[in-house]
């Protein structure tokens, strides 16, 4: 593998002086990335929804805070403190628009961002004490968060989430390489040295290499084109849609899934993308789909990314349905499963990602 992190030092280097510029501002309702880009996403939530979407952010940001751990950690309900959970929470604050030692949740995000820091392993896994069957889901969404927050960190954390990310990085390729059987090449499975994979896991790999690649660090584009190549296999040929693994039947959720994974590697309104888009639309996401909140999560994604009167016709279902189900403390409460399991702190963030995704503050969510 390329030696990693040469390039994420530069390209952050350059985002930081881009903070002190003032590139970026804070105001009284969050982090501003600047008044133009501000003017777009106020331009894009222009809507009747906006001040409902607005409200609940806030409401869900407020829940979030309150919910972090005396060590910094938030937990995934039955795994406790999880890298995961604190890691898709500090996401959600900066889909949000708030960053880390600014405003008022500056603290919490900088204390999860450095206890995150201090539960990598030797070998680079992100995942802690990870109570579940699959760190790589953990180390995917970390590794994501560290890349999108990696321009933003105080000068103290700088060179400590450069190094974190390299170590990362380097996991994700080499899990990748691990030989496995043709048809499940270019794909991730729950640990790193397994010799399947899966849909799921993949994606937050994929994400999480997609934003380290953004930002300047030495992804190989071949591991990328192996992996797109792998989500690509898991098109349901009829009916369209993406199976979790290979020979499996479409779902909503998976279908978002596999849309998003290869919208951010650059496949825009393929024929994949597509049909999995049409299925969405032909199928409204609903809370009886297994792993609804998930499905909340990646059609929304999916769906903006795809963009167009795809886009348009998705929306306000997407948005009413994850706005009916809110508590009015501010958090959703998954009732399914593995997602009961994973608890409020998951669903909770999952759905600030979803609907803050027209704000436009995290690159990796961007068109």
């Amino acid at each position: 593998m390329q030696k990693t992190g040469f390039g994420c030092r530069i390209l952050v280097a350059l985002l930081a002086l881009a903070l002190a510029s003032g590139r970026f501002a804070w105001s009284p309702g969050g982090f501003d990335l600047d008044l133009s880009t501000r003017a777009q996403a106020s331009n894009n939530m222009a809507d009747e929804l906006s001040p409902q979407i607005d409200a609940s952010i806030r409401r869900a940001l407020s829940w979030l805070a309150a919910e972090q751990r005396p060590s910094g950690a938030w937990r995934a309900d039955e795994y406790g403190e999880s890298t995961a959970a604190t890691s898709l929470a500090i996401l959600a604050f900066l889909a949000g628009g708030h960053v880390p030692d600014e405003g008022p949740y500056g603290d919490k995000i900088t204390k999860g961002i450095a206890w995150v820091l201090s539960q990598q392993l030797d070998n680079g896994l992100l995942s802690g004490r990870d109570n579940s069957h699959g760190p790589m889901y953990s180390h995917g969404i970390t590794t994501l968060m560290l890349a999108e927050i990696a321009g933003m960190v105080n000068p103290d954390q700088v060179e400590a989430v450069n190094r974190s990310l390299e170590r990362a990085i380097r996991l994700i390729i080499d899990a990748q390489n691990v030989p496995r059987p043709a048809q499940h090449d270019g794909g991730w499975r729950y640990q790193p040295a397994d010799t399947d994979a899966d849909l799921s896991v993949t994606a937050w790999q994929l994400l999480a290499l997609r934003a380290a690649r953004d930002i300047g660090c030495d992804v190989p584009v071949e591991n990328i084109e192996r992996a797109v190549a792998y989500v690509k296999r898991l098109r349901v040929p009829h009916g369209g849609g993406f199976g979790y693994m290979a020979g499996h039947g479409a779902t909503i959720t998976r279908s978002g899934t596999g849309i998003v994974a290869l919208e951010v590697c650059g496949e825009h309104r393929t024929d994949e993308t597509m049909a999995a888009a049409n299925l969405i639309l032909s199928r409204p996401l609903t809370q009886q789909e297994h792993y609804f909140y998930y499905g909340v999560y990646y059609c929304t994604v999916g769906m903006y990314k795809i963009g167009g009167n795809e886009w348009k016709e998705a929306r306000a279902q997407l948005y009413s349905t994850t706005l009916d189900l809110q508590n009015p403390a501010g958090y959703w409460n998954p009732t399914d499963g593995s997602e009961r399991r994973a608890g409020k702190v998951y669903a909770t963030s999952l759905c600030v990602l979803a609907l803050a995704i027209e704000y436009g503050y995290l690159p990796i969510y961007q068109r």
